[in-house]
């Protein structure tokens, strides 16, 4: 399928396209060797993630020191 860049640098996705990602509002945009690749995304409201976060945190009764730990940890590793 052809689409064209519109002087504003938008591209119209095709429907039959859409019509296999039906509840995809959102993705996610990089460049693969000298393609551009789309990658459907979901957005997840910041509060409705902290909440669930704080949730599992007093679930599992961590402490601060731990979960700095684990932050470090992912930070380190990501």
């Amino acid at each position: 399928m052809l689409v064209k860049k519109t002087s504003k640098n938008q591209i119209t996705l095709p429907k039959e396209v859409l019509k296999q990602l039906p509840d995809t509002d959102y993705f996610e945009v990089k460049v693969e060797e000298g393609k551009i690749v789309l990658i459907p995304a979901r957005i997840i409201p910041a509060k409705i993630s902290l909440e669930s976060i704080r949730r599992k945190i007093t679930e599992k009764n961590l402490n601060e020191s731990a979960v700095e730990e684990a932050i470090k940890w992912a930070r380190e590793n990501s």
